[in-house]
Formats: C-alpha cells, structure tokens, sequence
C-alpha cells in the first residue's frame, strides 16, 4: 500500500474513532442527566404534567438512547467489514466472476450491497418496533403489516433507486470528467420531482389518506390559512393510529402540490384551538422560507458532495486506503458510489451541531410566527401534550441538546411561547 493509501486509512481510522467516542459519550451524559432528574418534574411543568409521565419520558428515553449505542456500535463493525476487512472488496470480485465486467455488474454490486446491508438491519428494525416501543404502549402495528412495509419499502426503493443508479453509473462512464456536474443535475431534478410525487403516489402506499371530515376543523384551519395568505391542494387526515401512538401534524408536497396532513391521533389529542396553533407552526416554516432555505441548501452541499466524489473516484489512494482494489478490467463507478456513501458520514458527522442550530432556529421562528397568528398559550398547551403523549423528556442533556436535537428543548420553547 503506497503512501496516500495509508494516509487515508490513517484519516478513515481516526475520524472513525473520534466520531464513535463522542457519540459514546454525548450518549452517556444523556442517560446520566435525564435519570438524575427522573423523580422530580422541572418547576415550570410541575402543576400539567403529572409525575409519571415524566417518568415515562425519562425511561423511554434512556431506553432509546441505550439502543442507540447499540445500534452505532452495530454500523461501525458493519462499516469496518465492508471497508478494512474487505467485505465489500469480495463482493465485488465475486460478481465480477459470475457477471463480467460491465453495468449489469455494478448495479448487481449496488443491489446486493444495499440488500446485504439490510437484512442485516432487520433484527434492530424489529426490536426497534416490537420491544422498544412495545414496552411503552405506542406500537400499534402487527409482524404482517411491519413485513409488508418492508417488502413495499423495498420494492419501491428498486423501482426508483435502480433506473437513477444506472443513469449515474451511466453518466460516469460517458460524460467524461465533468460527468458529476450532470449527475449532481438528475439528483437535483429527481429531489425536486420527489417533493412533488411523494404525496399523491408513494405515501398513499403505505397509509389511508381520507379528506378532513369535521366541518368545525375544517372551517377554522381554512380561515387560518387564508389569514396567513396560504393555500394548499387538500385536507387530509392520516390512520398513524395503526402504526404508532405518536402524533404529529404536517404539510407536505411543493408548489401547487402542498396539502395538510394530521394525523388521527393529533385531532383526537388536541382541542380546536391547539389545533390552530400546531398548524400555524407548520404554515410559519413555508411563510417564512424555512423549506425553501433547505432545499437551496439541499442544493448546495450535494453540489459539494458531487464534486468531491468526482474528485475520489479517480484517485486510486481513496479505494485501496478503504480495503478495496480497483479492478483495471472494468469500471469502478459503483465502488466509488458505495465507498463514498459509506465513508461521507464521517467527514459530516461533526457539522451535526450547525444543522441541529439552523432547525432549533427555524422552530423558534415558526414558533413566534404561530404566536403571532394565533396565541402562544395555545401553542404551548398543545406542546406540552405532545410532550407528555410522545414521552419526550423535559429534561435533557444541555450539551446533547445542542449536538443533536433539530427541536428546541421544552423549557426553552415553552418559555418564549408563554413570555409576554
């Protein structure tokens, strides 16, 4: 191995550790925090939330965390496998002598690497769903229904992932060294397409999506919108119920194409007016450009992230420096895909904070825009249910919070929401 391979490999290796210790010990001061402050509710919460539910959260949190180091731990030997102890170098060999060289291989590569890889996931995936948020009473979906999304998931990620993985595999062989530039374009329009698709034809899929039938409901969100100058193509209501016992309300789609979600489980939780106040929140991230912003920005890291895999995926230190020998026979288009795939989220894992700070903003500003449309009380209220029905803890770890969280804690936002 020359010496950029080993340079690399130096590089991969420390960003692996460092990035698994700090995850290892933001978790740690998670779990430690919020079981200190399991038995007592924080002042301002003390008179809504009873005290077991606040225990609740904390349980439920801890638990998840917990399986969450669980899970990290999982991906990083997955992750070591598939790169230094050259996992999926004998993969691609293997294929290359039942296939030969060219496209039907690569994407035969990609298609067992992404297949590999998730089977491998389904033991986490199921306890996940049958034990973790079993025990907490908010699963409400059976072993066939969770198969089924499987299997449909699955499906529909062949359909869509296959076609646009050969157009770029396509385009690195043809386009010639500018061939990033054209595929970061496809991956652009193919984004763009899905905001628009994604709510007519892929997520009626998997949930029953009916038109809102409470006038009542009906009349008030219509004047709210109209108040905040918005429109949208449908009021829809969700069965989440026959998943999960969480709740939420969104908007979804782009353009002509937005429509109002809730979800059953929020319109039995909140009265009329909390309702309003929810979905102003949600009205305030489009007015105020919030999705925007984060398409624009969408836009520009994945032109970066092109560009630096148009620069890799010809420098030979990126493949052997990751256990992999490039095959002078063939292409090595979908190694370069996977390799990079795997290994970008060690370079972007500590830019964490500055995305979770950017959000945090952005529910702070949707937050003062529903206030100003409705009233802060109400806001808070319906927050303060959803806090208590979804166990979110009150009290989490500051610095975790701010690593980690795209969701002002509790007793932040409820503070700017109640100020005068």
């Amino acid at each position: 191995m020359d010496t950029a391979s080993l340079a690399f490999t130096a590089l991969f290796c420390a960003l692996l550790v460092l990035g698994l210790l700090t995850r290892f010990a933001l978790a740690s001061r998670q779990i430690r925090h919020v079981a200190r402050h399991r038995d007592q509710v924080p002042a301002p919460f003390d008179a809504t939330i009873p005290l077991d539910a606040h225990r609740k959260a904390a349980d439920y949190t801890i638990a998840k965390t917990r399986f969450g180091l669980l899970s990290t731990a999982f991906e990083t030997a997955l992750l070591i496998g598939w790169t230094l102890l050259g996992g999926l170098n004998a993969l691609n060999l293997g294929l290359l002598d039942w296939l030969g060289p060219g496209l039907w291989q690569q994407l035969a590569l990609i298609t067992a690497f992404a297949l590999i890889g998730g089977l491998l996931g389904l033991p986490f995936s199921w306890y996940a769903t049958f034990r973790l948020e079993e025990r907490f009473g908010f699963n409400k979906m059976g072993l066939g229904l969770w198969v089924a999304d499987g299997l449909k998931g699955a499906l529909i990620g062949a359909a869509i992932g296959l076609p646009l993985a050969a157009l770029v595999l396509w385009l690195m062989g043809a386009a010639g060294s500018t061939w990033w530039l054209w595929a970061w374009g496809v991956w652009m329009v193919f984004n763009l397409l899905a905001l628009v698709l994604y709510p007519t034809l892929i997520a009626p899929l998997f949930n029953r999506f009916e038109p809102l039938a409470d006038d009542a409901v009906k009349a008030r969100v219509n004047a709210l919108m109209a108040r905040c100058g918005f429109s949208a193509q449908g009021l829809f209501v969700m069965d989440g119920s026959k998943r999960s016992a969480h709740a939420n309300a969104y908007f979804t789609g782009f353009g002509a194409a937005k429509r109002v979600v809730f979800f059953d489980t929020l319109l039995k939780q909140l009265n009329p007016d909390e309702i309003d106040a929810v979905l102003a929140h949600e009205l305030g991230h489009y007015r105020l450009r919030h999705i925007t912003q984060r398409v624009l920005l969408l836009f520009a890291l994945s032109f970066v992230g092109f560009a630096a895999l148009g620069w890799a995926a010809s420098q030979a230190w990126f493949f052997t420096g990751l256990g992999v020998e490039p095959d002078l026979r063939a292409p090595n288009d979908a190694l370069a895909l996977i390799l990079f795939l795997l290994v970008v989220p060690l370079f972007t894992y500590f830019l964490s904070p500055l995305a979770a700070q950017l959000s945090r903003r952005h529910e702070f500003e949707a937050d003062a825009f529903a206030k100003d449309k409705t009233r802060g009380v109400d806001l808070a209220s319906a927050l303060l249910k959803l806090y208590q029905d979804n166990a979110s803890t009150l009290t989490p770890d500051p610095l975790y919070a701010r690593f980690y969280y795209s969701h002002p804690p509790a007793s932040e936002r409820l503070a700017r929401l109640t100020a005068a």
